[in-house]
């Protein structure tokens, strides 16, 4: 019984169920408990951006192949590119055979503050913007804002140059294996606080919105679930079977940390843990560096799928009769914005504010409908978002040859009991 009181899985979800508890009875102190969800999302965010950095730039220098470097890069995109299209696919599919939209009403004065907050991020979301933010004006900059992809571009160009000096380069591989060994035992104790974190979040959660705001919405977002469940137990099953691993198994690996992104609504939460998760489950540290931290913007799966079905949903209450063409329009869109997608809670109502504003077709007053339940959708998109990175991970791992199920990281012993080895 002691071994299952300090398992993290059992507090974490023990902390979500007291949540939904006080949320329902009592909402008013429910919503300040959201102090404690930002204070543990802040906790980890500040390891993203030098964890990324170190592990890419070890990845890299200890591979000592460009040409190597580049084609993990190539393959990682080519793969994200493929299964997120098939995701934004998959959700215009079934919103169009389910047609959650239909029959349900739109109140044009009901949020229409926050709606043009959201419509404003969005505006700001262009394909060009995108790709010139990838690159930052100040280096420091990158680390102190946590953006991940300009942190990434910045340890790859280290990268090359630490592993084209040779031997004089040498000593800070060192200096930067030791400290990031450093930086995974951080993520061991504050991992320690992950129940009050997704305690916090879900009591804000289930305070502010309620679990009354659901019914008018609740075929939608039975919709999202549902095809979610399908996409990660049939597509990605599919791509786990082509490379002869076993979802179940990887699943089963990372099962604490789907528990905290279920608590915390947001993937980012255990990125560092991911990372260290990963190489545990067989992959190498290079790919590993290299192609989660990207995933983490380009490939959303569970964002696409929520984004094609949304906009759907919101032509469907609008009134607005899709044609094939306006269809495969929103596929071509939502191709480019969803790679804009924060991994935060948020991000993916930004890009479907950027969606709708660049399609011009599904007027912008149906966005406050899913004000009250696109909190409650987050955890589904981020869920599914991470188990999407992973695979993508072990995918590019295994085409590398640089796959070996079992091994071992010796940069985190983990606090709480868990396997030591995966059968594949």
């Amino acid at each position: 019984m002691q071994k299952v009181y300090k398992n993290l899985t059992f507090q974490v979800l023990c902390a979500i169920v007291l949540a939904v508890i006080l949320g329902v009875a009592a909402p008013g102190i429910a919503v300040k408990m959201q102090v404690l969800g930002d204070l543990f999302i802040n906790m980890v965010k500040m390891l993203i951006a030098p964890i990324i950095f170190f592990t890419i730039v070890l990845g890299i220098a200890s591979v000592g192949d460009m040409k190597k470097v580049g084609r993990v890069g190539g393959k990682a995109l080519l793969y994200f590119e493929i299964v997120t299209t098939f995701a934004l696919v998959i959700g215009l599919i079934v919103a169009n055979l389910v047609k959650p939209g239909v029959g349900v009403t739109l109140d044009p004065t009901k949020g229409s503050e926050e709606v043009a907050k959201y419509v404003g991020e969005g505006e700001k979301m262009g394909l060009l913007d995108f790709i010139t933010h990838i690159v930052p004006s100040n280096m420091m900059g990158a680390f102190a804002e946590g953006e991940i992809l300009q942190v990434v571009f910045i340890a790859i160009l280290f990268g090359f140059a630490l592993s084209s000096l040779g031997k004089v380069g040498e000593p800070v591989i060192d200096i930067f294996d030791r400290i990031t060994k450093v930086f995974f035992k951080i993520v061991n104790i504050v991992m320690r606080v992950a129940p009050f974190g997704a305690f916090g979040a879900m009591s804000y959660t289930i305070g502010k919105y309620g679990l009354s705001s659901l019914l008018p919405l609740g075929k939608l977002m039975l919709s999202v679930y549902i095809t979610m469940f399908l996409f990660v137990f049939v597509v990605l099953n599919l791509i786990c079977r082509l490379y002869g691993f076993r979802l179940w198994n990887y699943l089963k690996f990372i099962k604490e940390e789907l528990i905290i992104v279920l608590g915390t609504s947001s993937s980012e939460s255990v990125l560092p843990r991911m990372m260290n998760k990963m190489e545990r489950f067989g992959c190498s540290k290079s790919v590993v560096g290299l192609v989660l931290p990207t995933g983490y913007s380009f490939n959303l799966d569970g964002t696409s799928i929520y984004l094609s079905m949304a906009v759907v949903f919101l032509a469907q209450v609008s009134g607005v009769d899709l044609s094939l063409s306006q269809e495969l329009t929103i596929i071509a869109v939502l191709m480019l914005t969803s790679k804009g997608a924060a991994t935060v809670t948020g991000g993916g109502f930004i890009v479907l504010a950027s969606t709708l504003s660049a399609m011009k077709v599904i007027p912008m007053e149906g966005l406050a409908l899913l004000l009250g339940v696109d909190r409650f959708m987050s955890e589904a998109r981020a869920i599914v978002n991470m188990i999407g990175n992973g695979i993508a991970t072990v995918v590019v791992s295994k085409s590398e040859n640089e796959f070996n199920p079992g091994q071992e990281s010796t940069e985190e012993k983990q606090p709480i009991p868990a396997s030591k080895s995966v059968n594949v």
